[in-house]
């Protein structure tokens, strides 16, 4: 029999600055080298793999080698949920310069959050697949349902998409926005909608950071539910 759990062992990790830096950078649900790591939480890379390791070692990251180099990504949507829900609480920094002020409106427009989307844009979209009954009212932290299948939801292949089983991952479920302080669209459902957005070419990742850019295509999609 288990007891409480020890909050202060993953806060401790998270709780180091250039760590928190790297799990951050790690939010598009992709993997990056250390060395990558390293620049991005502005260490030295001795200290970044020192760092990295401890992450590992607590279970918030895996690594796997590609030939000379091992790459790093979170280990699982429960990690990226919890610190997404450490954004939402966490005081924010200042904006001091203009390529800080871009990155945040870039942000709060559209990224990847873990495997599925976040910011204005997927609120825009959960909205308009409540509206038209595809998906129940979204709550935080909460599974969802689909409950239908409207012209978005067949669009985004969401009418192709098996109810979930007891012990696997919900198809939705709500993951409170920390841009937009409301529920966007997480789960299977959430992943299958990110990537219909990238197969499509609707947005295209950016190498700096987790945020998105809509193509033309994508605005065009976005305009059809105004």
């Amino acid at each position: 029999m288990n007891g409480d759990a020890d909050l202060s062992h993953p806060a401790r990790l998270m709780g180091e600055p250039a760590r928190a830096a790297m799990l951050v950078a790690l939010l598009d649900g992709g993997s990056r080298p250390a060395s990558e790591l390293a620049a991005i939480a502005g260490v030295r890379p001795p200290t970044a793999s020192a760092h990295l390791a401890r992450l590992v070692e607590g279970g918030l990251l895996v690594d796997r080698r590609i030939g000379r180099h091992r790459y790093f990504e979170l280990a699982d949507a429960s990690v990226a949920d919890a610190v997404e829900a450490l954004q939402r609480i966490a005081p924010r920094r200042p904006v001091t310069s203009l390529r800080q002020s871009t990155t945040a409106v870039r942000l709060a427009e559209l990224r990847s959050c873990y495997d599925h989307l976040a910011g204005r844009v997927a609120l825009v979209i959960a909205d308009a697949l409540v509206q038209e009954g595809s998906v129940a009212p979204l709550t935080s932290g909460r599974v969802g349902e689909i409950t239908g299948s409207g012209p978005l939801a067949r669009r985004l292949g969401l009418d192709d998409e098996p109810p979930s089983a007891p012990g696997r991952r919900p198809a939705v479920r709500g993951c409170l926005d920390w841009t937009e302080r409301r529920p966007h669209l997480a789960g299977v459902a959430g992943a299958r909608i990110r990537l219909a957005f990238l197969d499509r070419g609707w947005a295209v990742g950016l190498s700096q950071d987790r945020s998105l850019r809509l193509t033309d295509a994508g605005r065009a999609v976005l305009a059809d539910l105004a």
